[in-house]
């Protein structure tokens, strides 16, 4: 990825102007994507949508930048895009980029060097960059940017971009391109990025012109960030990197479609029919996901006002306090029994920041089959498209959740509510049905490991994962306080996610505990970042739940082939007694202090010894297994198929 372009010119180009147009012939590859091409989806889908405003075809920015202060250059100073690209970021509040560099983007790092506001944290690997992003994004609600070159460097960060739109993170994705007049004639290093993103961002750019790049780059930000947050991309080609002009700050966005398709304000007349619903019902249940991650105090004020039980996603784990009497954890096909039976039972499922993902919903039919159902939810095109809703409101959940509080609050007797019936009905479930575990000897099972973690933590670490049966445990096991504790990879599942996103969000928040929760599997997909942590002394822990397998792909395996080893057996087949590959070498390697511990008895002060080192650590759990995450909803199935016993010492 390092290797510089070919034929790419470091000649002095001529000086721009603002507004200056470049008659350059457009080839296949060229055309500036401006709009998404997904298929539209219609908008009225909901009898909450206020009537839209009214928007002129010339389009102001809503959000004007907070003033910058600060620039290398005279206004009248020419300079290279790269330069403008560098400042805009500065401009947008960018403080630490993700970059590694390469033929096509060296100039934006030879401009990063010049910036004494940006700080570069180089990644071993593109797409140790981009998850680094995203842990920075996840962990500080900010939004992340990373930086790669043309080609092979691109397209490393694929799946950083689809996990990002999946889970709706804010991420900046900048790539250099081969230049103009290289585009579409398979130059060295040339691949049409906006072509192979397109689906995969919420939108993404190709500038042709150096007098577009602040333009783009503010819409950039406000797209990434507005609405449903997402990934955005821009491709910018070395010869407009290296061309000399003088910006312009003050040109204005040009989104009329997006702002006129961004949800207004919910009509408070819908709100108070919301609260009729859950005034006329007997039990009703809150079902939240990664869209209430801001509003989380407007949700426990809601639940405080309201006494209705709340069940996370895997994406929302957070949003409301794990620990808290009415917290339900979390549902789906590794949810608690009582979060499952909740919504199965309910009569209204107030479902907000949601998108009933097949993981949570299972055999959609049978899904909160008796109750009556309220979605909220920014992003139109979700709500309907699997389950449909009696009641919905396209917005934003804070600002709805602001709106459904004040009228709690003002409206006195005429909203009060009691659940406390179901309530206990609800906690008798939780007596019954609690997360458990088997032990295995002197084994140390995972999930004891997470709960010994969390405690010594006081519950206040933030913990990124892998993915894979050590994601569920650290899902099921840690008592999250707080939004923004929690960073794991959900819609797409990727495994390699937890060791940069431990980095990003080392980043963002240097006084933070921030332990890396992971599986050998995953850990060793971008096992290159230990490089990037010893440089930086970020002091990120790495607690590997380490059982030489594919620990999920075991556990089907287990239930549903009869045992039969497909493939996923990581150790050496030669010599299974001993433990490979040999992770403390790895951390060695890199100047990291390990340990391995493989004893019950011995754990705890293991994971005491690894949180009182000061910088990165390393430490090694060998977990057997066998063991298996519980409950289980097998895939399709329905509340009443739930599993909640077995390992992997038994036959199915």
């Amino acid at each position: 990825m390092a290797a510089a372009a070919a034929a790419t010119s470091t000649s002095t180009t001529p000086i721009r102007k603002p507004s200056s147009i470049s008659p350059l012939p457009i080839s296949k590859f060229t055309l500036p994507f401006a709009f998404n091409p997904k298929k539209p989806r219609s908008l009225h889908i909901s009898n909450s949508r206020s009537k839209p405003a009214s928007t002129s075809s010339t389009t102001a920015s809503p959000a004007t930048t907070e003033k910058f202060s600060f620039s290398r250059f005279s206004p009248d100073q020419p300079r290279k895009g790269a330069d403008i690209l560098v400042e805009a970021l500065e401009r947008e509040g960018v403080k630490d980029v993700f970059a590694y560099p390469g033929g096509a983007s060296m100039e934006i790092h030879q401009a990063l060097t010049r910036s004494d506001i940006i700080r570069n944290v180089l990644p071993r690997h593109e797409q140790g960059g981009v998850f680094a992003a995203e842990g920075y994004a996840r962990s500080s609600g900010l939004p992340g940017v990373c930086i790669a070159t043309s080609g092979p460097g691109a397209t490393n960060l694929v799946s950083g971009l689809a996990d990002a739109l999946l889970d709706s993170v804010p991420l900046m994705a900048i790539t250099g391109q081969v230049p103009r007049r290289m585009i579409g004639t398979d130059a060295f290093q040339e691949t049409p990025i906006v072509e192979v993103t397109r689906s995969i961002t919420k939108h993404n750019y190709l500038v042709l012109d150096v007098d577009d790049i602040p333009r783009i780059v503010r819409e950039a930000f406000f797209l990434a960030t507005s609405g449903r947050p997402g990934p955005v991309l821009i491709d910018i080609p070395k010869d407009i990197q290296q061309q000399l002009a003088v910006p312009n700050w003050d040109v204005p966005m040009k989104l009329p479609g997006y702002l006129s398709r961004l949800p207004k304000n919910p009509n408070e007349l819908h709100l108070e029919q919301i609260l009729r619903l859950i005034s006329e019902s007997k039990k009703p249940v809150l079902y939240v996901g990664g869209g209430c991650l801001n509003s989380s105090e407007e949700l426990r004020r809601f639940v405080e006002l309201t006494g209705i039980p709340v069940a996370s996603t895997l994406m929302g784990l957070g949003a409301f306090p794990v620990g808290d009497e009415l917290s339900l954890q979390m549902l789906g096909m590794h949810g608690t029994v009582y979060a499952n039976y909740a919504v199965d039972k309910s009569d209204l499922l107030l479902a907000f920041g949601v998108r009933f993902d097949d993981r949570v919903t299972g055999k959609l039919e049978s899904f909160a089959s008796r109750a009556k159902i309220v979605h909220i939810d920014i992003d139109s095109a979700e709500i309907g498209k699997n389950k449909q809703p009696h009641v919905s409101v396209c917005g934003d959940v804070k600002v709805a959740l602001q709106g459904i509080n004040k009228i709690l609050e003002s409206g006195g007797a005429k909203w009060k509510v009691d659940f406390r019936a179901w309530r206990e009905e609800l906690n008798e479930q939780k007596v019954n049905n609690p997360l458990s575990f088997k032990t295995f000897g002197e084994a140390i099972p995972p999930q004891y490991a997470i709960q010994v973690l969390e405690e010594l933590t006081d519950g206040n670490a933030i913990v990124s994962t892998g993915v894979g049966q050590h994601q569920m445990w650290a899902a099921q096991f840690y008592k999250y306080k707080r939004p923004r504790q929690w960073l794991t990879s959900g819609g797409l599942g990727a495994m390699g996610f937890g060791l940069p996103a431990a980095i990003g969000a080392a980043v963002a928040n240097p006084d933070a505990i921030v332990v890396d929760i992971d599986g050998d599997g995953s850990f060793i997909m971008n096992v290159q970042e230990l490089a990037t942590i010893r440089v930086e002394n970020l002091p990120v822990k790495i607690m590997l739940l380490n059982n030489q397998h594919l620990g999920m792909v075991v556990q089907w395996e287990d239930r549903f082939y009869k045992a039969n080893r497909a493939h996923t057996y990581l150790g050496d087949p030669s010599n299974e007694s001993e433990i490979f590959p040999n992770m403390l070498k790895f951390a060695d390697a890199c100047g990291i202090p390990a340990a391995r511990v493989t004893r019950k008895d011995d754990l705890r002060a293991a994971i005491k010894k690894m949180l009182d080192t000061p910088g990165p650590y390393l430490l090694d759990v060998i977990v057997p297994h066998q063991e298996h995450v519980l409950p289980m909803i097998p895939s399709g199935g329905a509340f009443k198929d739930v599993i909640t016993e077995g390992d992997g010492r038994r036959k199915y």
